[in-house]
């Protein structure tokens, strides 16, 4: 409901604004705003996701139509040939520019059925009315779609491998592949409305969702570690790096007395500041306590958080542990990889069971 109401509200806006502002601009000119804007406008505000609703298809897909219509316009006496030949030619630029805008084929049509008022314009016609309308709409889709928290232009998810290397990142070796996505589109020959990197998001988020439906009772409460060691701020150094060696672990929490999370300090930060060696080492920049060390910005999870939620977050985003607050936002666990992977399996086993 909510997206339907913004697509009518959207295109109110839009062709109010472009409508108003091509009028005091262009008030000496006929036509000072052409039809093919109401076209526009559905796509812009209704379903801003679409590749057919980007600010390069709108501006760079009227103007080639804008162009090749004028010149069938000009150069094609018979009208229905004129007319016939400006849609298959603005429609051929449009793809092979890569700015399919289905809108601009009646902008193409406007050209050379516009009547004596476009004629007498000529190819000015493409700068104004055409440019100067698609660019006021196009201003006009940015300023409403953003402010209504869409993402608009419209860029797809990238699922980068946080290692800086060419592997695909570990959520995405198994099930879905792009080379599967790209197998079934060739396969399907046909032109989507929809990017392929959308498709592959959607259909990993689908995989999401029917792992979560699987495994979902499964929650952090269920598998993080309750007795966590931690340090204050003050905690010295070399004490921190002894309790990490001495308890196994490669991360502590940094709380204050009422157990609230300050931050983190890792085995990484002890490395990046070079202080490592058979414990803390001094360096160049000498630490006195954890506080200058640790991490201040720390993401959390809670505890009624499942765990088919986080898996993501360890695998391709390279966490080790997140820490557990409350709603206070004191510690109250820790979950790690080790646990993730301990009860994934256990899932595992009981729904084979």
């Amino acid at each position: 409901m909510r997206e339907r109401v913004l697509g009518a509200v959207g295109a109110f806006v839009g062709i109010l604004f472009a409508c108003a502002v091509s009028q005091k601009m262009l008030a000496g000119l006929n036509p000072w705003f052409i039809a093919p804007m109401g076209a526009s406008a559905v796509l812009l505000f209704a379903v801003p996701s679409s590749p057919l609703a980007q600010p390069w298809s709108l501006l760079g897909g009227n103007l080639v139509a804008g162009l090749v219509g004028v010149t069938c316009a000009q150069q094609v006496p018979a009208l229905p040939l004129a007319c016939a030949l400006a849609a298959a030619l603005a429609i051929a630029g449009m793809m092979a520019l890569r700015c399919l805008h289905p809108p601009s084929g009646a902008v193409a049509l406007t050209a050379v059925l516009g009547g004596p008022a476009v004629a007498g314009l000529g190819y000015r016609f493409v700068l104004w009315p055409l440019a100067v309308n698609s660019l006021l709409l196009v201003l006009a889709a940015l300023v409403f779609n953003i402010s209504a928290r869409r993402r608009y232009p419209h860029h797809p998810v990238v699922h980068a491998n946080v290692h800086g290397t060419r592997d695909q990142p570990p959520g995405v070796r198994l099930g879905l592949t792009v080379d599967d996505l790209d197998a079934a589109l060739r396969a399907r020959g046909e032109l989507l409305d929809v990017s392929k990197d959308d498709l592959e998001t959607l259909f990993i988020d689908a995989e999401h969702r029917a792992w979560r439906r699987r495994f979902g009772e499964v929650r952090c409460s269920d598998v993080m570690s309750r007795d966590v060691v931690s340090v204050r701020p003050t905690t010295p150094v070399q004490q921190a790096w002894q309790l990490m060696l001495q308890h196994t672990i490669k991360a502590l929490p940094v709380i204050d007395p009422d157990r609230v999370l300050l931050g983190i300090v890792t085995m990484h930060d002890f490395f990046v500041d070079r202080l490592a060696g058979d414990g803390p080492a001094r360096g160049d920049r000498p630490r006195a306590s954890v506080m200058d060390l640790m991490t201040t910005q720390v993401l959390t999870t809670r505890a009624e958080q499942t765990i088919v939620d986080l898996t993501a977050t360890f695998s391709d985003g390279g966490r080790h542990h997140l820490p557990v607050v409350d709603d206070q936002h004191r510690l109250i666990g820790m979950v790690t990889q080790s646990d993730m992977v301990a009860a994934l399996y256990r899932a595992g086993l009981e729904r084979a069971a």
